[in-house]
């Protein structure tokens, strides 16, 4: 879904996040900075990324208070980046902006070489606004105490050591599904669907279609392929008595202990991540850049004599 970036509160101001560990873009860094500030917009940073920034006169905040009252948050970097940077603006109601500065870039909308035209975007507020699906995982363990973590891409659960595979169950809506023994199982977001799901064998889905993916990661059984199911379905997965230890990862950098005979929770989260978009074009020609998809035989639709389209 699509809102309008029209409406935000004055003073203007910016979260600027940088990769904080590539000192080669502290120039296209500065150069926003300068851009953004010239254009009469603060520019906040968090505190461990200010320290080559500080001479501009940027506001220093904490990660827990550092999207307050912003409105956007433009991040240099990739899509790690970017996933880290979701955690941050989180709760804030605060879109994402990404310059790709890594490999992939899925989640990012521009390229450094774009950054006139990046800028002239947030300073007109010439960009939609799209809500992407978020996860919320509660891990319950034997002696009675829980914690809990948040994902945009994935919740992922895998084996804590090469020897073995883990033994999970799985569970769908309360109804017991399938026990599998695995590496590991991929709980995916429409938006994650391109990042580990992928990888591990999953289909890609479209951002607009609300589902959530489940991927077993080369599991043995003969009932293993991924599954596509409804939004507010609640995916229910335990770690066998018997199994070896587990971790979970919620989007690959935040790692949580599974010990034996521990239950994982996967929800849809009431909160949703916001990613700001420059582009109008369909999430069609993203995939075919991303990817390097063979198009070269299509004709299209107006192709002479081809009435019965």
């Amino acid at each position: 879904m699509s809102t309008s970036a029209s409406s935000v509160s004055s003073p203007r101001r910016v979260l600027v996040i940088p990769h904080g560990g590539r000192p080669d873009l502290a120039d296209i860094t500065a150069r926003a900075i300068k851009k953004l500030q010239a254009a009469g917009i603060t520019v906040r940073m968090l505190s461990v990324d200010s320290e080559r920034y500080e001479q501009l006169g940027v506001e220093v905040r904490e990660p827990h208070v550092a999207a307050a009252d912003c409105e956007l948050a433009l991040v240099f970097g990739g899509d790690g980046t970017i996933l880290r940077s979701a955690y941050l603006v989180r709760g804030h109601n605060v879109p994402l902006l990404g310059v790709n500065l890594g490999h992939m870039g899925f989640l990012a909308e521009s390229d450094p070489e774009n950054l006139p035209a990046v800028i002239a975007a947030v300073v007109n507020r010439s960009y939609s606004v799209e809500r992407r699906m978020a996860l919320d995982l509660s891990v319950f363990y034997p002696d009675g105490t829980q914690t809990s973590g948040w994902a945009l891409n994935e919740v992922s659960i895998e084996k804590a050591s090469r020897e073995r595979m883990i033994e999970l169950v799985v569970a769908i809506d309360d109804e017991p599904l399938s026990a599998w023994a695995a590496d590991g199982l991929v709980c995916s977001t429409p938006t994650g669907s391109t990042a580990y799901a992928w990888s591990a064998g999953g289909p890609v889905v479209w951002p607009d279609v609300e589902a959530l993916v489940v991927v077993p990661i080369s599991a043995h059984a003969l009932f293993s392929r991924p599954l596509v199911i409804g939004p507010n379905s609640e995916i229910d997965f335990e770690v066998v008595a018997d199994s070896p230890a587990a971790v979970a990862w919620c989007d690959g950098g935040r790692m949580i202990d599974v010990p034996p005979g521990a239950r994982l929770e996967v929800r849809r989260s009431p909160k949703t991540t916001l990613l700001a978009r420059l582009h109008s074009a369909p999430f069609t020609d993203r995939l075919v850049a991303k990817f390097n998809l063979p198009v070269g035989g299509w004709r299209g639709r107006t192709v002479k004599g081809d009435s019965a389209r």
